[in-house]
C-alpha cells in the first residue's frame, strides 16, 4: 500500500510540475514576446551552456518536430531551423542571429550524434590482420614510439616493450577494436615527444637511467610502471563511455564550433592518456593490481571537471575563437 502511495504522489507531481512549468513558461513569453530558444539564446553565451540548453529545450517541447529536431540529417539542419522559426512564429528578418545561433547549436548536437555513431562503429571492428591497412596502422604506431629500434619480426616479444601483452598485438584489441589502435596512432603520430615520453616513464623507474636522487625529486621514486599500449586501451575506454553517458558534451560544444568529430575524440584521448599518467604517478599505487582503483578515481575527477558549463578538456586544442557572435 506504502509503495502505491508513493507511486501515485510522483506521478501526481510530475504532472503538476510539467503543468506548471508550460503555464510558467507561457507567462514568460507573453511577459517578454520571447520564446524559449529565443531567451536562450539571447542571454546565454555560446559554447555548452547555450548548446545543452537548447538541446533540453527542443527535447522537452510538446512538438514532435521540435523534438524530431535534434537528431535529423547535418544537410537537413537549415531546412529544419526554417521549420522552428516558422512554428514559433519568428519572423527570421527581424530575429537574424537567432536563426545563426540556432544552426551553430544544431550543428553541435547533431554532429555529438553521429561522432558516437562513427566512434561505435570503430569500436565494432575487430583487428584484422589479414587486412594491409589494419598492419600499416599497427607498424606505424612501433615506428613512432620506437624510431630507432627497427622490428625484428611481425610477431615479436618486441611489442611487449611499447606494452602489449603478448607477441602479437591483435589480441589486446578485442575490447575497443579499431577505436583502441586509431587513437593509439593518433597520440604517436600528433604527439609524438609527449607519447614517446609517457612510454618512457610509464616504465618502472628502476629501469630509468636517471640517477636515484633525481627521481626522488621528481616523487617517481616509488611509482610503479605499467604497459603503455594496455593503458591506452583502457583510456579509449574511459573516454568512450564519457561520450556515449554524455558527459563528454561540456567539452565538446565548447571546444567545437560547429560538429564534433572523431579528431576531437581523438584530441580528447591524447589529454586523457597524458593527464591519466601524472594522475599515475601522483598517486603512488602500490602495485599494478590497484590499477581499478586509480582509473576510477581518475574518472570521477574528470566527471566532476565536465560538470562545469565552461569546461574544455584541452583548451589548447579548442577553437572558441570560431564561437563569438554566433
Amino acid at each position: 500500500m506504502k509503495h502505491f502511495l508513493r507511486m501515485f504522489v510522483q506521478i501526481c507531481l510530475y504532472f503538476y510540475c510539467k503543468c506548471l512549468w508550460r503555464c510558467l513558461k507561457f507567462v514568460v513569453r507573453k511577459l517578454t514576446g520571447q520564446c524559449e530558444l529565443q531567451r536562450i539564446c539571447y542571454n546565454t553565451k555560446p559554447g555548452a551552456a547555450r548548446t545543452m540548453k537548447i538541446e533540453a529545450s527542443l527535447k522537452g517541447s510538446k512538438s514532435k518536430r521540435l523534438q524530431t529536431s535534434v537528431s535529423v540529417h547535418p544537410d537537413a539542419i537549415e531546412k529544419t531551423i526554417d521549420d522552428i522559426m516558422e512554428l514559433k512564429r519568428i519572423n527570421p528578418d527581424i530575429n537574424p542571429q537567432l536563426g545563426v545561433s540556432l544552426q551553430a547549436c544544431l550543428l553541435q548536437i547533431v554532429g555529438y550524434r553521429n561522432l558516437i555513431a562513427e566512434v561505435e562503429k570503430l569500436r565494432r571492428e575487430p583487428y584484422d590482420s589479414e587486412n594491409p591497412q589494419h598492419e600499416e596502422m599497427l607498424l606505424k604506431l612501433w615506428k613512432c614510439l620506437k624510431p630507432n629500434s627497427p622490428l625484428k619480426a611481425r610477431i615479436s616479444k618486441q611489442w611487449c616493450e611499447i606494452g602489449f601483452q603478448g607477441d602479437d598485438p591483435k589480441t589486446d584489441f578485442r575490447g575497443m577494436g579499431l577505436l583502441g589502435l586509431y587513437n593509439l596512432v593518433y597520440f604517436a603520430e600528433w604527439d609524438t615527444e609527449i607519447a614517446q615520453q609517457v612510454l618512457s616513464d610509464s616504465l618502472h623507474p628502476k629501469y630509468s637511467q636517471l640517477t636515484k636522487a633525481e627521481w626522488e625529486k621528481k616523487k617517481f621514486d616509488k611509482a610503479i610502471g605499467y604497459s603503455f599500449a594496455i593503458v591506452g586501451i583502457n583510456i579509449t575506454d574511459l573516454a568512450y563511455n564519457l561520450l556515449v553517458s554524455g558527459a563528454l558534451k561540456t567539452h565538446f560544444y565548447n571546444v567545437a564550433p560547429e560538429a564534433p568529430t572523431l579528431t576531437h575524440f581523438q584530441q580528447t584521448f591524447c589529454y586523457l592518456m597524458h593527464e591519466f599518467h601524472k594522475f599515475w604517478i601522483e598517486e603512488d599505487p602500490l602495485d599494478i593490481m590497484e590499477f581499478n582503483r586509480v582509473r576510477e578515481k581518475f574518472h570521477k575527477q574528470i566527471l566532476k571537471q565536465l560538470q562545469n558549463p565552461e569546461m574544455a578538456l584541452c583548451p589548447h586544442f579548442a577553437a572558441s575563437e570560431s564561437l563569438i557572435n554566433m
